[in-house]
């Protein structure tokens, strides 16, 4: 399959003389550490060494701290957040009610300490305990659970 004329046009383009020197520094460098071939095109010329820097932690500072229930949760929603809050210790949490106000579909996203080791299977469980009575009357769950 030919390329097409856009292409080859786009191929044939240099920096344009006009540019200010360290714009076009800048603009040649970024070209050349990616390599692509349009880049390789437009500024023939040795590779740049990007510099990368060590990962500063995989925890969170402020993950430690229990999330504070937002004040737009109605009081069905306060209730389970509350209740979650309780008894999972979560580290993120959040309740919503999916079925227009009735109270009868929940999405909950929960990020816990208590969930590690566990399956993804096992985590619903014990969430499941946990709201054991509120879940009979629900119609369902959006459930999302996560280990910290």
């Amino acid at each position: 399959m030919a390329p097409s004329r856009a292409l080859l046009l786009v191929t044939h383009l240099r920096p344009s003389p006009c540019l200010l020197p360290a714009a076009r520094r800048t603009i040649s460098s970024c070209a050349q550490t990616h390599r692509s071939p349009l880049a390789q095109a437009l500024f023939p010329g040795p590779t740049r060494k990007v510099r990368t820097f060590p990962a500063l932690s995989s925890r969170r500072e402020y993950a430690t701290a229990a999330p504070e229930p937002p004040d737009y949760l109605n009081e069905a929603e306060l209730h389970i957040f509350n209740k979650i809050k309780a008894e999972l210790q979560p580290v993120n949490l959040e309740v919503q009610d999916i079925s227009g106000g009735c109270g009868s579909m929940y999405a909950l996203q929960i990020e816990s300490e208590r969930f590690n080791g566990l399956s993804v299977i096992k985590q619903h469980k014990l969430v499941n305990e946990v709201l054991k009575e509120e879940i009979k009357g629900w119609h369902g769950v959006q459930l999302r659970t996560k280990a910290v």
